[in-house]
């Protein structure tokens, strides 16, 4: 008799503590705040590779319908961008941030857990300013050092959501690329409509 309520009452505490302590979340900010659209990152998002006007966070503003604030810099590594995360993003209020991150501290070889965890501050300082976030993955076959499998950990764990791969059927193909590591043109108007569909049921 003991052991037929012991199981059922196992089995409850399992199911509570899976509810409790399982990384998966909702999407945070799903109705975000009134406020400007700014895209943050590297130099996939300032545009390397695009014709004026032609690079991913323009094509988006045109999708959209309203600006966007272009906040890319080139070379930068998740830790250059946490530390100007309060000037160039928190300081105009937004209401979506889209992040492009992560390339150079794999180009670099810089430490994946270091990278991920500057990734999850900014995402967090994002966040907890009201603002729905975006994140532009990265997965390159064979090199890609578990990144894609940590961006998907951070945006479960931060309620971010998630493109799983910008680079998807563009890398080593030279109608979409620049050079090896930028897009061009068609490759940027690619990654715009990804985050663009990405955004649409939160729009």
């Amino acid at each position: 008799m003991k052991k037929a309520v012991i199981i059922p009452a196992a089995a409850c505490l399992l199911v509570a503590a899976y509810l409790v302590l399982s990384p998966d979340r909702p999407v945070r900010n799903a109705d975000h705040a009134a406020g400007p659209v700014v895209c943050f990152g590297d130099s996939l998002t300032y545009g390397t590779g695009a014709s004026p006007g032609l690079d991913y966070p323009s094509r988006l503003s045109g999708l959209l319908g309203v600006p966007v604030i272009n906040a890319g810099r080139p070379g930068d590594t998740t830790a250059d961008a946490l530390e100007r995360l309060h000037r160039d993003v928190l300081s105009h209020s937004p209401g979506i941030v889209l992040i492009t991150l992560g390339g150079n501290d794999l180009k670099n070889r810089l430490p994946r857990q270091e990278a991920f965890a500057n990734l999850k501050a900014i995402v967090e300082r994002i966040r907890d300013k009201g603002a729905l976030v975006v994140v532009g993955g990265i997965s390159v076959p064979l090199l890609g050092r578990g990144f894609d499998e940590e961006y998907e950990r951070v945006c479960r764990e931060t309620g971010a959501l998630l493109v799983p791969d910008v680079y998807e059927g563009l890398l080593g193909r030279d109608e979409f690329m620049s050079d090896p590591i930028h897009p061009n043109d068609e490759g940027y108007r690619i990654m715009a409509e990804r985050f663009y569909e990405a955004l649409m049921p939160y729009l």
